[in-house]
This record gives structure tokens, sequence and C-alpha cells, in this order.
């Protein structure tokens, strides 16, 4: 079932249908539904302790699998490259990896990412503020092998295939997106079959996935199966219907792309069980956390203490795709306290202290709340 560009005209004009949403699935102020928790246990959030490692383990990064993931052997896996190119290729994965690699830092995230603080609530993956993570990518540079095909003067996107594959607003559909030319030939964005220096774990794509650094996740397309240059835009269904800022169910929105500038805080102190309300004893403790922006760098990250903010001290980042450590000493003295902390890069950009509604919950970059009990 190979999801191709030439099917999206009946996309195209599926598009309207599609953008009016069953009644289920309006936005709600409800409970969470048996399909949000469904999809909850399916998917995979990264504890927020664990912003205290530069580089986050497989097994903590966030994972957003849309369909079923597929159980592919590398032996017989080929990947196809066509379309509006000189020459079609296809490549094994032993051919990949004689092809000259790179190995880059890349932090992603999910373009729902704070879905679930929304009022009313997106009914969808219903993610809170988890849905990061930072690894080392190496694979094959994606300009590389399209200058091997010979990308023609008319081309206008890349559309990359997954072999995930389902049905989604009634169409079936293997997960499919593409990228613009320009961002296509970017140097950085590389086609992995390493995640931290092992094989791609299977929920992480394996045998290969696409890494488009700045881009929310859902640009890096996992168990690739094909690439296709295309001379017009793609209109499927991950580009045209889902990963869209609507203001409303009638809306065509406008298409996600890179990330919104975020900060986030490792909770301080130790958690109740149920609610994670934290607990620490007065004194002198170290706040720190991450910050990173799809813009650009991160340039300032400022940590609110019971509204008061004070201007903290970054680190030097990883990479120019990575997140940034940021840290603060702080005296805690007996009592409740609200902590906070926001950030701002290059561009001037700074996370807004309200939700950033719209009918998808897409890219809510909503300044972090923690709240603390000192004994």
């Amino acid at each position: 079932m190979q999801y191709s560009n030439q099917q999206s005209t009946r996309q195209e004009s599926a598009t309207e249908q599609l953008l009016a949403p069953s009644p289920a699935a309006q936005p709600t102020s409800g409970p969470l539904t048996r399909e949000e928790l469904q999809l909850a246990a399916r998917n995979h959030s990264m504890p927020l302790e664990a912003l205290h490692r530069e580089v986050t383990p497989p097994g903590l990064h966030y994972v957003l699998a849309h369909f079923d993931i597929p159980d592919l052997d590398a032996s017989p896996w080929h990947l196809r490259i066509g379309g509006a190119v000189e020459r079609a290729l296809e490549l094994s994965m032993a051919a990949l990896r004689r092809d000259p690699a790179i190995t880059i830092p890349v932090t992603l995230e999910c373009a729902g990412n704070g879905r679930s603080l929304l009022e009313p609530r997106p009914p969808s993956q219903p993610w809170v503020l988890e849905a990061v993570g930072t690894a080392h990518w190496t694979g094959v540079p994606l300009a590389y092998l399209l200058g091997k095909a010979g990308v023609l003067p008319d081309a206008v996107e890349v559309v990359f295939t997954g072999a995930d594959a389902g049905v989604q607003g009634g169409v079936p559909q293997q997960y499919a997106r593409s990228l613009p030319i320009r961002e296509a030939l970017r140097p950085d964005v590389v086609l992995a079959y390493k995640m931290n220096g092992a094989d791609l774990p299977p929920q992480h794509g394996y045998p290969l996935r696409l890494v488009v650094p700045a881009w929310y996740g859902m640009a890096s397309v996992k168990w690739l199966e094909s690439i296709e240059v295309v001379k017009g835009p793609f209109a499927g269904f991950q580009q045209a219907v889902a990963y869209r800022y609507q203001g409303s169910a009638d809306d065509a929105g406008s298409p996600v792309s890179r990330i919104r500038v975020r900060s986030l805080m490792v909770p301080p102190g130790v958690p109740d069980f149920f609610t994670r309300e934290r607990f620490l004893p007065a004194g002198p403790v170290m706040l720190e956390g991450r910050a990173w922006s799809g813009e650009g760098a991160v340039t300032a990250v400022e940590v609110g203490i019971d509204g008061t903010w004070l201007p903290a001290h970054l680190d030097k980042p990883l990479g120019g795709y990575a997140w940034r450590r940021w840290s603060l000493p702080w005296v805690a003295s007996t009592g409740g306290h609200v902590l906070a902390c926001r950030a701002t890069d290059i561009t001037g950009a700074t996370q807004p202290l309200e939700q950033n509604w719209n009918y998808q919950g897409m890219g809510n970059n909503v300044v972090q709340r923690v709240s603390v009990s000192v004994e």
C-alpha cells in the first residue's frame, strides 16, 4: 500500500471534508477519553529528570508512532529514490553504509508537545511537556544522495514515505511528509541508521529514518522506504490536513515546520507519587534545565521564582541543533513556591506565559511551572 504523490489528488478533494472532524474529535474540557489513553499507553515521553543528561538514551527519548511499528529486516530492505531526478536509485543498507557518513547531535520535539495543557483540549496524543529528546544521529547526508540522483531544475519538493501504514481521517495511507527542495538540500539533514552510536531501535525507525534538524519531529519520517522528488506541492494527509496551525475546524491553517523556542526545568527535590508535586529541604539548590529553538541559538533563559524573573547561566550547547543547559542557584525558603523558566532565541522570540491555543494543539510552548513545597 505505497502512498505516492500521484495519489494526492484524492487527498486534495477530501481535505475540506477531513478538516471537519467527527463530533468525538472536537476539542473538549472533559477528562481524557479512552482513545487518548490508548495513544498515551502506546507512545512514550521523556521523564523530565532526564534533562540532567546532555544526550538522551534511546529508552528515555520520546517516541510517537502514528500507526503500528513495522517489523522490518534490514537484509532485504532497499531505499528507492526517484521522481524528478536524472537517474533513479535503489540502495541496500550495505550500500548506504559505504557512503560518506556524518554524526550530528539533534534535539527532536513533537509538534504536539504541551497539547494536554490547552483548554479546551484538542483530542489526540495527550502530551504534557516531555515529548522531547536529544541524540547523536549517524547516517548519510540526504543532499549527498540527491546529488547522486541528480535533482531536476523544476523540482519543488521531496516526499519521504515510511513503511508504517494505517488509516487517519478516514484515509488509508502510509506515513508520508515532504520538504521543500531548499530544506532537503541542507547539509545537515541526514538519513540516519544509528542513534547514539548503535543501530536504530525499532521504535526509532529501524533500519533507516530521516532526521531534519530544527523542525518538529513529524518531518523526521521513520522506517523510511522511499524518497520521491516531485514537481508540485505534496498534498498527502500528514502534509495538507494534519500538522497545521488552525484556528478552527474549517480553517485551512498554515503548516507546522520549525520548533518554537522552549525551555524545561529538571523538577527539583523529590515527587509525590500521584500529583508529582515536589518536596525539598530549605537551603541552597541548583535549578537547572535545557533550552532549544528551531529558529536559531537560544540567547537567554530566565527563571521565575514566585513571579520574580532572574537571568540563568547558559552553558555552551552540544551543537547548533541541540539543546543548551541552563542553571541558577537558589536558596529555598520554607513554604510553597512556584518556579518557572522561559527562553529567548536569536530572533527575539520568547516563550509565552499563557497558552498558544490552536485547533490541533500544535507548537504550544507555554512557560513551564513547577510547584514545590520547601520543608
